[in-house]
């Protein structure tokens, strides 16, 4: 079944909407900020932490970027006002990034002034790699002042390691993830075992430094590796967690939990929810093969 999947993969452009709706349904809080409290209130229940992540990014405008600002606010409200355990994610090319860097950290850094304020976190997210030295440069200089921020870094980056150097020296709270943008292969790692090692080398060398690392993952090699060195390290529950997306192997999920590791869930909601429908199934193949399922149950119903 392995080349369908593959197959669907190349052939998502075309998917008609309401089939990726169908299935991405799993992954997506829903449209509204509601959808995504509620969604967050599910999983405190369940023993999960979350972080709530506004759908969007590439804005082409400032009064797009302010209105996304807007919304973190809202949402950092909400949180503060319905007692969630929840922080938040966000994009800086959904904060005019592209437009303006200037621009785009001062409202970074006003949400993160925000979320101070009221005890929450504040995670700049990472996207392709023309955004990376703009981006750890934001998570830098925001650090000067705030404690309540943290970063992201990709294993399957060849630059990693380098990166990590200065994060380490900062003591950083960092999410390790393996990466998801189409990256040449010069940039990035293509082999999926070299990716898998990498992760643990750079998790391994952060959390020896004194990091707080959110090991985001649905690998289960990737968890035994991470397991096997938050042993050695002798690590408190506190000073790391697991993350994972919403709907993506809740078994998993429940198996952390019920081993006493913390876990956080990412819950992205928004209308602009398409977009990222469509890169999650093309990262994940296995998960794309049921749309081709969908597709034809739906044509034969």
């Amino acid at each position: 079944m392995e080349w369908i999947n593959r197959f669907v993969v190349g052939f998502m452009p075309i998917v008609p909407k309401p089939v990726v709706s169908r299935i991405a349904s799993r992954y997506i809080a829903g449209e509204t900020l509601d959808d995504a409290l509620e969604t967050a209130r599910e999983l405190n229940r369940s023993g999960a932490v979350a972080t709530i992540d506004l759908l969007g990014e590439h804005v082409e405008s400032r009064e797009e970027a302010s209105s996304a600002a807007k919304v973190y606010v809202s949402i950092l409200d909400a949180i503060d006002k319905h007692r969630l355990d929840s922080n938040i994610s966000l994009k800086p090319t959904q904060l005019g990034l592209k437009i303006s860097y200037d621009f785009c950290r001062g409202l970074i850094g006003d949400i993160t002034a925000h979320a101070a304020q009221l005890g929450n976190f504040v995670r700049i997210d990472m996207e392709d790699h023309t955004c990376i030295d703009d981006t750890l440069r934001i998570y830098r200089e925001l650090r000067r002042t705030y404690d309540n921020v943290g970063v992201v870094i990709q294993s399957y980056l060849r630059r990693s390691i380098n990166d990590i150097d200065g994060l380490k020296e900062m003591k950083a709270n960092v999410r390790l993830c393996k990466g998801i943008y189409n990256e040449p292969r010069r940039i990035a790692y293509k082999h999926r075992d070299i990716i898998v090692r990498n992760h643990a080398f750079l998790l391994e060398e952060l959390l020896t430094a004194g990091c707080y690392v959110g090991i985001a993952t649905h690998c289960e090699e990737t968890v035994w590796n991470a397991k096997r060195i938050i042993r050695r390290l002798e690590l408190r529950r506190e000073q790391y967690e697991f993350q994972m997306l919403l709907g993506v192997d809740p078994e998993l999920r429940s198996i952390l939990i019920e081993e006493g590791h913390r876990m956080r869930v990412y819950i992205p909601f928004g209308e602009d929810w398409y977009p990222y429908s469509t890169r999650r199934l093309k990262e994940s193949p296995h998960i794309a093969g049921s749309v081709l399922r969908e597709f034809f149950r739906i044509g034969n119903g």
